[in-house]
C-alpha cells in the first residue's frame, strides 16, 4: 500500500501513525512545509519519501506533489492526514486522483455543522436545535423560537475557535459587530451540559473494532473564552447510553475505515446524550495516548493494521482511569512542578510543555496519569489545579520548565 501522509509533522503524534504504517506494511510516503532534517527520528525512520513544499494551502503544490509519487511509486491508495483542517484538500486530492475515501460530494456532511444535523436526526439521537446567525435577522428569528442563553460558532470549523456564550441582547449586537466578515455563524441552544466522547476505530465493513470514551471536566468553550485550564478523564469502559449513541451515529454517516471522534453533550442535572458534532480524526488533546493508558494499547498500530491489513483490533479490556490535567502559565498555584511530581508518582506516565498553538485550550503545560480508581484521578487533577493561596506570594505556571519532559 502506497500511504500518503499530509502534515505528517504536525501534530506531533503524525509520527506515530507513520510509523504504524510503515510497521504494518506501507510504504509511507509524506508532503509536508517542515525541512527534512527538522523532522523527528522516529518520523524520518518510517518514511519512504518526503516530497517538501513551500506552501501546504497551495492545492496546486500538493496536486504535483502526488504527481511526483505516483510517476516514482505508482497508484496511491491512501491519502490522509488525520486533521480536520485538511479534510477539503483531502477529498479534492482524493477526488482528482480516484483515491479510496471520502470524495468532494460528500465532504460538507463532514465539515459543516448545519449539515450534520440532518444525519444526527437520521440516526435517532438527539441534537441540539440549531439556526443560522450569519447576520441579524437570522439571529433574532433563532431567538425568538429558543430564547437565551444560545451559543454561536462558525459552521465549518473544529475546536471552540470563535464559540461564544450570547445571554443578552447586549451581548448578541457585540457579537455581530465583531464577527469577521465572509465566516458562516450557526446559534444552537445552550446546554448545561458537559462534553463526553466516543472515540475509535470503525473498519471497511463500518463495524466498530474498538472504542473508548472520555469526559471532560470544563467546557472548552469557557476554557478558550476565559483562559484557564483543562482536565479530563478516559474512563475504561464506556457507559452504555454513550456507546448506543456513537454507534447510531457512526451507522447514520456510514463511517469505514475511519478513526473516530465523536462528542456528545451529557446534560447535567438528567444525564441526557445530545450530539453534538462528528469528526473523522482522531481525538486531539493527547487522547489518544490517554486511550493507550487506560486500555494499555496502542491505537496507533491497531489504526495502521485496519488500514493496511483490514485487520479486527485485538480485544482489549480498560484497566485504568486515565487523566489529563494542565496548568496556564498566568494562573497561580498552591503547588510547584516538583511538587506535583513527587505527588504524583508512580501514577505519572508523561509531562511536557504543549504547542503553542494548541495551549488556549490544552494549557501550557500538561501531566498524564493514570489510577485504578477514579478518586486517585480526581485527588491529583485537584492537587493539580489546586488555587494559590492569595494571602501569600502567587507562584505562576511560568516557573516550569520550559523543555520537553519524557
Amino acid at each position: 500500500m502506497n500511504f500518503v501522509f499530509f502534515s505528517p509533522h504536525f501534530p506531533a503524534n503524525g509520527a506515530d501513525f507513520c510509523a504504524g504504517l510503515r510497521n504494518a506494511g506501507a510504504n509511507v510516503l509524506g508532503i509536508g512545509d517542515a525541512p527534512y532534517e527538522t523532522l523527528p527520528r522516529k518520523l524520518k525512520e518510517a518514511m519512504g519519501e518526503y516530497y517538501r513544499i513551500a506552501d501546504m494551502e497551495d492545492y496546486d503544490q500538493t496536486f504535483r506533489a502526488i504527481g511526483h509519487f505516483i510517476h516514482k511509486w505508482g497508484r496511491i491508495d491512501r491519502f490522509e492526514s488525520l486533521n480536520e483542517h485538511w479534510l477539503e484538500l483531502e477529498a479534492q486530492i482524493r477526488t482528482d486522483f480516484n483515491i479510496y475515501g471520502t470524495k468532494l460530494d460528500y465532504v460538507q456532511n463532514l465539515k459543516r455543522k448545519s449539515r450534520m444535523r440532518a444525519f444526527f436526526r437520521k440516526s435517532g439521537v438527539a441534537t441540539v436545535p440549531q439556526g443560522k446567525a450569519s447576520d441579524r435577522a437570522g439571529a433574532l428569528t433563532f431567538l425568538r423560537r429558543v430564547g437565551y442563553p444560545v451559543v454561536v460558532k462558525p459552521d465549518s470549523g473544529s475546536g471552540a475557535a470563535m464559540t461564544y456564550k450570547i445571554g443578552n441582547q447586549r451581548e448578541l449586537d457585540a457579537f455581530l459587530a465583531a464577527k469577521p466578515a465572509g465566516v458562516a455563524f450557526v446559534m444552537e441552544e445552550f446546554v448545561d451540559g458537559l462534553v463526553v466522547t466516543y472515540d475509535g476505530l470503525a473498519n471497511r465493513d463500518g463495524e466498530v473494532i474498538f472504542a473508548a470514551s472520555t469526559a471532560y471536566d470544563q467546557s472548552v468553550m469557557d476554557i478558550v473564552n476565559t483562559d484557564g485550564h483543562m482536565s479530563y478523564v478516559t474512563a475504561p469502559s464506556i457507559d452504555p447510553v454513550v456507546e448506543e449513541a456513537g454507534r447510531k451515529i457512526l451507522k447514520a454517516f456510514d463511517v469505514r475505515e475511519r478513526f473516530f471522534h465523536i462528542e456528545l453533550f451529557q446534560t447535567r442535572n438528567e444525564g441526557r446524550i445530545i450530539a453534538l458534532e462528528i469528526n473523522m480524526r482522531p481525538p486531539g488533546a493527547w487522547i489518544t495516548d490517554a486511550i493507550n493508558y487506560a486500555y494499555d494499547v496502542d491505537v496507533y498500530r491497531m489504526w495502521a493494521d485496519m488500514v493496511v491489513k483490514d485487520a479486527a483490533a485485538p480485544p482489549a479490556k480498560g484497566k485504568y482511569f486515565a487523566a489529563y490535567a494542565s496548568r496556564k502559565d498566568h494562573l497561580p498555584y498552591r503547588h510547584r512542578h516538583e511538587a506535583v511530581l513527587a505527588e504524583l508518582g508512580p501514577k505519572l506516565l508523561h509531562h511536557q510543555r504543549v504547542e503553542k498553538i494548541f495551549s488556549r485550550a490544552m494549557g501550557h503545560y500538561a501531566y498524564q496519569f493514570r489510577a485504578k480508581k477514579m478518586q486517585d484521578v480526581r485527588a491529583a487533577i485537584d492537587y493539580i489545579h489546586a488555587p494559590q493561596d492569595t494571602k501569600k506570594t502567587p507562584l505562576h505556571a511560568d516557573k516550569l520548565p520550559q523543555g520537553a519532559q519524557p
